[in-house]
């Protein structure tokens, strides 16, 4: 975290926030100009957040980073103001474009297209900023996200999600029946509803409905419903483990307010999840991000190991507790001396993807220490 702060600034942003490859001096890949604002920034914001309360809330270096990347969202990430999902934030964009061009979808999203569940993201991150500065402009970002959400939501069923993973922002036609993570709505949903506006109650609901009827379930069958979260694919039955992992996270902190079956669930998911994704590297078991990818990026597999843990924490097993906790070791061998992490153990040097050397893996990290503290008593 202290090698993150010293990031250079670009456009008035750390590099970071508006690049998401970048090597380990800070240099953008030429090659790569293509990013991921939602996911990169708004688990980053989650990751800074919590890491600042970790640290008891002394150090403003964490908030102002969180900021920065919150004002990236809102400033630039966004689709134009018109169209089905007018002023929606970017699940795709180009590191050079401030604000992101009307096309600017790469990766594999077409030109025109954002992904509803990145803005359930980013619109969640951005309540947690808001409640965290009390900077309104976060709140009414997250309750436009929040309201384009619910304009087009659907009740989903056997092979379908509440929203397709991917829209033409103009017209709303979908690509995909099926966005695995349905879980960042959720959260965004609750996170308004706490802040007064009821007129989520009837949307989380209903999506909420369709979780625990159709998706949870499947994770006993074939895992259909959890495909597609990753921005860079586009097969319409690439499952992955993110999406049950962090479905599992919000069960593991909801508990019995979601009913008496939250503890059955969450060991569902994780079932689904270590029989489809999991494999051994040096003897640690360690988490795949997808059926297409069966490698142990830094995101994913710190995922596995916190969600591990909270579930080791509360049924009481040191067995998965050792394994959460090797799978946490595990993605540290991937952070040098000088601080610098790698997005993957097995790439030759630092930098890479940013949400797997770092934006989506703090986060993880403070969860597992807020279930084990004294795994921290070393570092």
């Amino acid at each position: 975290m202290n090698f993150y702060q010293q990031c250079p600034a670009e456009h008035g942003y750390p590099r970071f926030v508006l690049a998401t490859f970048l090597d380990g001096d800070w240099t953008p890949m030429p090659d790569r100009t293509d990013t991921i604002p939602s996911t990169q920034n708004g688990m980053g914001i989650l990751s800074h957040l919590k890491f600042h309360e970790l640290r008891g809330k002394q150090d403003p270096r964490f908030v102002r980073t969180a900021r920065a990347m919150g004002d990236y969202l809102v400033q630039e990430a966004l689709t134009p103001n018109s169209g089905q999902y007018p002023a929606f934030t970017r699940s795709t964009g180009k590191r050079d474009q401030f604000p992101l061009a009307a096309d600017c979808g790469s990766q594999s999203d077409r030109p025109y297209e954002v992904e509803p569940d990145k803005g359930g993201i980013a619109g969640y991150s951005l309540l947690l900023l808001f409640e965290a500065t009390g900077e309104r402009k976060y709140l009414e970002q997250g309750l436009h996200n929040a309201r384009i959400l619910v304009a087009n939501q659907k009740s989903g069923d056997a092979s379908h999600s509440p929203w397709p993973f991917r829209v033409d922002y103009r017209n709303g036609d979908g690509r995909g029946p099926v966005s695995g993570n349905m879980t960042y709505i959720l959260r965004l949903y609750d996170a308004l509803l706490a802040q007064g506006y009821e007129e989520f109650s009837a949307p989380c609901e209903s999506l909420w409905k369709w979780i625990k009827h159709y998706q949870i379930p499947n994770a006993a069958a074939d895992g259909s419903l959890f495909a597609q979260f990753f921005e860079d694919h586009d097969t319409p039955t690439n499952r992955t483990a993110w999406a049950p992992l962090n479905l599992a996270r919000y069960l593991l902190e909801k508990k019995t307010a979601l009913g008496p079956d939250w503890c059955a669930d969450c060991a569902a998911l994780l079932e689904f999840v270590r029989a489809t994704f999991t494999h051994q590297e040096f003897g640690v078991t360690v988490c795949h991000e997808q059926d297409e990818d069966k490698q142990a990026w830094g995101g994913i597999n710190s995922t596995y190991g916190a969600v591990l843990a909270l579930y080791a924490k509360d049924i009481g097993s040191s067995t998965l507790a050792d394994e959460a906790r090797q799978a946490l070791n595990f993605t540290l061998y991937s952070i040098d001396e000088l601080g610098r992490p790698r997005d993957l153990f097995k790439n030759p040097g630092p930098g890479g993807w940013q949400e797997d050397a770092h934006t989506d893996v703090i986060h993880n990290y403070v969860d597992a220490l807020r279930a084990f503290p004294d795994w921290g008593e070393f570092g």
